[in-house]
This record gives structure tokens, C-alpha cells and sequence, in this order.
């Protein structure tokens, strides 16, 4: 048995289970692992990894497969942009320390293939925790959630000596998240607390009679409190309803707006309707155009993204992001280099505005923010005319 403070031997319906905390990006941590294995010899490894993310890490041209229209039609780009921010961060902390991300994480899978042992996948699906995140989050919270994660990733710049020792002891992913989590409470709830449930599920029910978990050391205190309580694991994979105010506030605005303008024509002729129509273009288009002008978008793009705005702010089905995110697809095209090079460039705040696919992702997300920004500003201007 290793006797380490980042071990704790636990047992369930007569399996002998060793949980190991480990920091994501410690090479201690990735020798800890080989050790604990190599002298338990165990049936089965558990791995903090879903299907998804074990995939990213064991196939380097998984990015390859990435279908970026449908991403951007499914809406789903503010996911996939909050995935890479959080690969980026925990890539560039690596780079301080001088150890791959994931290291002992992909020691546990090649310490438990020598001891002919099954891996086990203990993780929920990345996709269900961050759409389970994106669903129970507002516009504005995620564009907050976003802005959390930027700042952090371009702090690590002047990250101290102390400050890095410090890192090696913990797990520098979930210290980030949790900290984001003091700001957006409901962001720590689903991506720390459920997954420690859900963790502790999948370990205590893997197979075999000997077990070895390999987790970060932030998931452990809350493994070990919920270790004998039953988890609904269904209820923790499903995707909750969109918000009634959601939708009220989607629907809603559109049709204020349209019932403003058509007041001012009843009521202030068609000199005022035509100055509403005309402040609820301008803003809208400026700012949308801005904002794809700031993720450095083609000068086709930004006009799609102007062109689309005072439109689409109108539907709630329909993004102008969506727009600009597709005008950009279409001329960027990015090649299997922009995908080979992904990891490496989301390494740097610049290398985020040089690759194709981090641009793109931009682009709709920028887009949206100012097409949003344009609609909250209009109000105002409009309500002004009818004064």
C-alpha cells in the first residue's frame, strides 16, 4: 500500500478502491499514479475522462473531425470557444511547469495497459456538463463566464515562481473553476459538485474487486462526501428545459420592438417610425459589425455581420453570429493545418485570433455580443424619438 496524502484507500460492497488526487498538470502526480498501479495491480483503472475527452487526449487528429458549420448552426460555439479557453489555460500552466496537460491522466491509461488492466471511463460527457451549464445560464452570465476564463488565461502571463509552486500542489483546472464558481454559483454546482457525484457513482460501481481512481484533487473532498450517498445518475445526464423567461424575453423583445415602431407610426407619423427604423438599424448593424470586426473577421464578414443585425435581433431563431460565423467559414476555409496547430495556438492569446477555427468561434461570438449590445442600446434611442 502507498502511503501518501493524495491516496485514500476506500472500499464498496467488498471492492478495495484506491482514489488518487492528483494536479492535472504535475509530473509528481504522474509518477504517484505509475507507482500506486504498478504495486496494486489493479482490475480496473478509473479515469477522470468521458468518451469525448478521452479521445482528445489518446488521438491527435481528433480536431480534424470537427464540423464547425454544424457547430455554428447548432449554436454551439460558445461551448466549444468556453472548451478551448479552459484547454488553453491549463496548456499554457503546463508550459510554466514544463509538463503536457493531461500527463497523469494518460500515465494512468498506459500504467494500466502494462498491468492488463480495464480502463475505465468514470467522467460525464463534457458535452452534457457544458450544456447543462449553457442551458441554466443567460446571455449575459455567459458572456460573464467567458470573460472569467479570458481574464484568467491572460493573467497566467505574470503568473509568479510562488504562484506556480503553489499549482503543483492542487488541481489547477477545477482551482479555476472553482474560483469562477464564487462569481457564478450555478457554473460551480454543475461543473464541480454534480461531477463528484457522478464520479463517485462511476467509481464505486466499476468493475472488478480491485480498483484504482485517478481524479483531480478537487473532485476528492467531494467523492469522499458523497461516497455512500445513491445518485440518480439519469437525472444528472439530462438536459433541463430552456427557461420560460427565456423564452418570454426571446420573443418578447422582437415584439416590443415591432410594437414600438408601429406605435410611432400610428401615433407620430412616419417621420418618427422612420427615425426609429433608423436608430434600430444603425446600432444594431455598428455594434454587430464591431464585434466581428474585433474577432478580426473578413471585411465580407463584418458586412454580413451589419447587413444581418437589424434582421435577425428581430428572431430569436436566428443569430447574427450564425450569419457572420458562416460568411467567415465560407472565406476563411480553414485546412488541416489550422487543426494539427490548434492546440499549440490556443497556447496564446494571439494564436486565438491566427487560427482559422478559434477566429470563426470568435466571430460568432463577438457578433452576437454587439448584435445583443445594439438591441439594448436602440431601446433607449427609439423611446427618445417618441418623446
Amino acid at each position: 500500500m502507498v502511503y501518501h496524502p493524495n491516496v485514500h484507500p476506500l472500499t464498496f460492497e467488498g471492492k478495495d478502491i484506491t482514489l488518487i488526487g492528483t494536479a492535472h498538470i504535475s509530473k509528481e502526480s504522474a509518477d504517484l499514479v505509475s507507482q500506486v498501479i504498478e504495486e496494486t495491480k489493479p482490475d480496473t483503472v478509473c479515469v477522470e475522462l468521458c468518451q469525448s475527452r478521452y479521445d482528445s487526449l489518446t488521438q491527435k487528429k481528433k480536431w480534424e473531425n470537427t464540423d464547425l458549420l454544424k457547430v455554428i448552426k447548432e449554436k454551439k460555439a460558445f461551448l466549444l470557444l468556453s472548451n478551448l479557453l479552459l484547454a488553453s489555460f491549463q496548456r499554457k500552466i503546463g508550459q510554466k511547469l514544463g509538463i503536457r496537460p493531461g500527463e497523469e491522466i494518460l500515465q494512468a491509461i498506459r500504467s494500466a495497459e502494462a498491468a492488463g488492466a480495464l480502463v475505465h471511463l468514470a467522467d460525464r460527457d463534457i458535452r452534457i456538463t457544458l450544456s447543462r451549464t449553457w442551458r441554466l445560464m443567460g446571455f449575459w452570465k455567459k458572456t460573464k463566464l467567458l470573460t472569467e476564463i479570458l481574464s484568467s488565461v491572460w493573467e497566467v502571463e505574470e503568473i509568479t515562481q510562488e504562484q506556480i509552486e503553489e499549482m503543483k500542489k492542487k488541481d489547477v483546472l477545477d482551482a479555476l473553476l472553482s474560483e469562477i464558481g464564487e462569481v457564478l454559483p450555478e457554473v460551480r454546482r454543475i461543473l464541480i459538485d454534480e461531477r463528484d457525484q457522478y464520479l463517485s457513482h462511476k467509481i464505486r460501481h466499476a468493475p472488478g474487486k480491485r480498483i484504482v481512481a485517478v481524479v483531480g484533487a478537487g473532485h476528492v473532498p467531494g467523492i469522499l462526501n458523497s461516497w455512500s450517498q445513491e445518485v440518480d445518475l439519469a437525472s444528472l445526464e439530462q438536459l433541463p428545459p430552456k427557461g420560460k423567461l427565456g423564452k418570454i424575453l426571446g420573443w418578447g423583445i422582437p415584439a416590443f420592438i415591432v410594437g414600438l415602431i408601429l406605435f410611432g407610426f400610428f401615433y407620430s407619423g412616419m417621420m418618427a417610425t422612420a427615425e426609429m427604423v433608423k436608430w434600430w438599424t444603425l446600432t444594431t448593424a455598428v455594434l454587430a459589425a464591431a464585434g466581428a470586426a474585433v474577432a478580426f473577421g473578413h471585411p465580407l464578414t463584418i458586412l454580413s455581420a451589419a447587413a444581418a443585425a437589424p434582421f435577425t435581433t428581430l428572431h430569436p431563431l436566428i443569430a447574427a453570429g450564425w450569419v457572420s460565423g458562416l460568411v467567415e467559414a465560407a472565406i476563411a476555409k480553414p485546412k488541416v493545418k489550422d487543426f494539427e496547430s490548434l492546440l499549440d495556438d490556443i497556447a496564446s492569446v494571439k494564436g486565438f485570433w491566427r487560427n482559422k477555427i478559434t477566429r470563426i468561434l470568435l466571430v460568432v461570438v463577438f457578433t452576437n455580443i454587439g448584435a445583443s449590445l445594439g438591441t439594448f442600446v436602440a431601446i433607449p434611442l427609439m423611446l427618445k424619438v417618441l418623446a
